[in-house]
This record gives structure tokens, C-alpha cells and sequence, in this order.
């Protein structure tokens, strides 16, 4: 252990952006892994905001109590302009050393991640990231905390809407979260069965939806599931099922899950994530580690400088889509996953 390492007493920790299940199990296990090597840990109030309005709390061990399977965050989150500017996280910084905090661990995505650099590389204060965010799109790391639950969530909804589907015979449009990503879609719509994907970057291929939903109805199927990523327009699935519907002349229905992905008590898998993460970074701050993000991939603990990992969004694998055509069966010209 160097000597950065050594002079840490306090460490913040905050959650950012969009809230993410999970994140209660990441911050029970940094207040634990913290406390265990005697450093204080402080719970720093609605994200950014709090940083910048000094809204932060010394965490007790009530304070983490029964917290591992609630949805949502306790400490708050918000997305923060004045953070954006370097006279905001001027004040940050000064309220993070007035309190003697020694580095800080940011539960969040790569915006947040983004203005947690900025906050190290003009304060030197250490910085450490834990991937957070239901959209999966964070790279360095084979799952963000949260993703897990949405996908499952998700599910079950598309589960629901199949028994309607079947029932009344008809064409049912679902559409997930997941802003510019697809990961949610494509998780979802496998698990699902949906007979067909509409990703970001194809919400305008209706001709090739109603040729495909044309010849499953005229091979004797009654009723269809389309999974739909939402993308920068919520609520898309309305238009698209309305141009769908007039072209082949199938009564169709819209379900917009929205951010019930959000919410709920985490999986399994997401809290043992969150557990992993959360302890990890602890150890990454004790050990004089400073601007990383701590994530996991085929199940090893890695470190990403969070400067990169802020740079860009992790992409599906492009075969995850082609394992969906396939299975949605409808294969026109079958060719390998590999």
C-alpha cells in the first residue's frame, strides 16, 4: 500500500445520473468494505448537486441496514449543469477537502464518469467508477450494475402481453428503455421469444417488418410480439405500430414499459455485482489508485482509466441479432452466428 493509500481516512460516496437497482447493494458494500479497513465513509446526498451544495453525511452502520434489496438509491441522484462547469466543481472539491475526504467513488454512467475525470485531473482529488446504469452500454465492463434487473423486468411484461396476445390474436408492439442503447431490446426480446427487434438504428425498415409479419400470419400465426429500444424518442412504438397497421391490416396494441425497468428490488445477479464493485473500488482508492473505473469481464475484476471508459458507448455483439432472427423464425437466408 503506497503512501496516497495510507493518508485516506474519509471517502465520499455518491450515485449519478439515472438511478439503477442495485446501487442501494453497491453502497452497503463500499460502507462496509471501508469501515472493516477503519475509514469513514460519507454519503454525499442527490449526486453532483450534493457535491456542489456540500449535502453530505457521515454514514453509520443503521445507516446501510437492510437497504441490500430496495430499488432505487437511497442517497438520491440527479443529473447536475453547474457540475458541467469548472466553477461548479471548483466548489465540489473545496467541500470535499473541508470534510477531510480523501477520494470519492462515483455509482453512476459515463456522464457521470465524464465529470467525475474532469473533477480529479483539475483537483487531484482520487476518483474511482462503478458502472450503474440499466443501459449496459459502459465500456470496460461485461454488465453494469442494474441491467440484469431491467432485462428481467422487462420480461415479465413481455411474458404478460404474449398471454393478451395469443388470447385476442394480436400484434403487440413493447417498447424498452435504453436511450442510444440496445442492450435491453435485445436481452429482453430473446428471453421473450419476440418475433421480431426493432433496434435504434432501424426504426425505418417497415417494409421488411410487414413482409416478415405478412408471412408469419399467412403461415397460420395469429399474433406477434415487437420488442421496440426507444431511443432518443419515448414513446416511438405509437407511430411505428400505426404505420405497421395500416400497411397489413392487423390490430395491433402499444405497451411502453418506461421507467418501470428502473425500479424494483435488484436480482440476484445485480447484487452481487454491486457487491464486487462496491468492494473493489475500496480497495482500488486504498491502494493509490485514482481516475479508474472497476468492472468486471468473464468474471475478473479489471481496472479502465475512466477517461477512456468516458470516451465512448459499449455496441452489442452483432451476432446477439442475428441469434434473434433466427429464433424468431424467420430465416429467409440462414447464415452462421460465427
Amino acid at each position: 500500500m503506497d503512501t496516497m493509500g495510507e493518508q485516506i481516512q474519509r471517502i465520499g460516496v455518491l450515485t449519478s445520473g439515472g438511478d439503477a437497482a442495485g446501487m442501494n447493494a453497491c453502497i452497503r458494500a463500499v460502507y462496509r468494505a471501508a469501515t472493516s479497513a477503519g475509514v469513514q465513509v460519507y454519503g454525499i446526498r442527490n449526486g453532483f448537486t450534493g457535491l456542489i451544495n456540500g449535502d453530505m453525511v457521515l454514514l453509520e452502520r443503521k445507516d446501510v441496514a437492510n437497504i441490500i434489496h430496495l430499488g432505487g438509491t437511497v442517497l438520491g441522484t440527479s443529473r447536475s449543469e453547474e457540475f458541467k462547469t469548472e466553477q461548479g466543481r471548483e466548489i465540489a472539491a473545496h467541500n470535499l477537502r473541508k470534510n477531510d475526504i480523501g477520494g470519492l467513488i462515483i455509482i453512476g454512467g459515463d456522464g457521470s464518469f465524464k465529470g467525475g475525470h474532469y473533477l480529479s485531473e483539475e483537483s487531484g482529488i482520487p476518483i474511482v467508477g462503478i458502472p450503474g446504469t440499466i443501459d449496459n452500454d459502459i465500456i470496460g465492463t461485461d454488465f453494469s450494475i442494474g441491467f440484469d434487473t431491467a432485462v428481467n423486468i422487462a420480461l415479465a411484461s413481455i411474458d404478460r402481453v404474449r398471454d393478451t396476445a395469443i388470447s385476442h390474436g394480436r400484434l403487440f408492439f413493447v417498447e424498452v428503455m435504453g436511450h442510444s442503447s440496445d442492450f435491453i431490446a435485445l436481452e429482453s426480446g430473446i428471453a421473450g421469444g419476440a418475433e421480431h427487434l426493432i433496434l435504434h438504428d432501424s426504426h425505418n425498415e417497415i417494409d421488411y417488418l410487414c413482409e416478415k409479419l405478412q408471412t408469419m400470419f399467412a403461415q397460420g400465426k395469429r399474433h406477434a410480439i415487437v420488442v421496440v429500444a426507444e431511443g432518443s424518442h419515448p414513446g416511438c412504438s405509437f407511430g411505428l405500430a400505426r404505420k405497421v397497421t395500416e400497411r397489413i391490416l392487423v390490430e395491433s396494441r402499444v405497451c411502453v414499459l418506461g421507467h418501470t425497468q428502473r425500479g424494483g428490488s435488484p436480482t440476484a445477479r445485480d447484487r452481487v455485482l454491486a457487491a464486487k464493485l462496491g468492494v473493489c473500488a475500496v480497495l482500488a482508492l486504498m491502494d493509490g489508485n485514482n481516475g479508474i473505473m472497476v468492472g468486471e469481464i468473464k468474471h475478473d475484476i479489471v481496472y479502465r482509466p475512466i477517461s477512456e471508459v468516458a470516451s465512448g458507448h459499449r455496441v452489442p455483439d452483432s451476432r446477439m441479432t442475428r441469434l434473434s432472427e433466427i429464433l424468431s423464425g424467420y430465416t429467409p437466408s440462414l447464415s452462421p452466428l460465427s
